[in-house]
């Protein structure tokens, strides 16, 4: 019998397996936003996908480290590397096994990483320890409302984010920007229309 793990690295391959980039190839609005605020360093990039963000900051001169559980995302992201005469460091690894030095980034960005209730704090809380003292904890993904529209993301509640929910789990960090808003999504044909979003920033003191 399959694990869930192995069903969901299952289902990611198969969706990535298309030929196009099926998030797009340009880097996330918010966190392409914040990184130009910053000067460039050390990024990780949790479930990084097709490497559309990892390969914009690289770019821009960040180092990064990105991991995701899907083979075909890396394949593609290699690819989007290349295409874009950048490197980039990706590993093949799930949240809840993913080791870093600590306090070896100056910025970690969630982007869409949505984790089963269960896991989610754990991994949450576990990525506030890779970041420097003064580094940056980026997320965007989607809240309950969400639930109304067809842009995207999980059908589970539980998976989805809300503003008690983040104040908590990175309640070692001090908040930027927390903030719950209605956008229009154009990242790829899994990405689109209008969708209700959640956008945090918290830097470790």
């Amino acid at each position: 019998m399959r694990t869930k793990n192995q069903m969901m690295e299952n289902f990611w391959n198969d969706r990535y397996r298309q030929s196009e980039y099926v998030y797009g190839e340009t880097a996330n609005v918010f966190l392409a936003e914040q990184l130009s605020q910053l000067k460039p360093g050390k990024l990780i990039l949790p479930c990084e996908g097709e490497g559309r963000n990892a390969v914009h900051a690289a770019k821009k001169g960040w180092i990064v480290d990105a991991f995701d559980s899907s083979t075909e995302g890396k394949k593609k992201s290699m690819l989007l590397a290349e295409k874009n005469k950048v490197k980039i460091n990706y590993d093949i690894a799930n949240a809840q096994e993913i080791e870093y030095a600590p306090e070896s980034a100056d910025v970690v960005a969630f982007i869409y990483a949505h984790f089963p209730a269960k896991f989610r704090k754990e991994i949450h809380q576990k990525s506030m320890g890779w970041l420097r003292p003064g580094g940056i904890l980026l997320l965007e993904a989607f809240n309950p409302a969400q639930l109304q529209n067809n842009s995207g993301g999980p059908k589970e509640e539980a998976m989805l984010y809300t503003t008690d929910m983040l104040r908590n789990d990175f309640s070692n960090l001090k908040i930027d920007i927390l903030e719950t808003l209605q956008t229009n999504l154009q990242e790829g044909k899994y990405h689109e229309g209008k969708a209700d979003i959640i956008r945090f920033s918290g830097r470790k003191i």
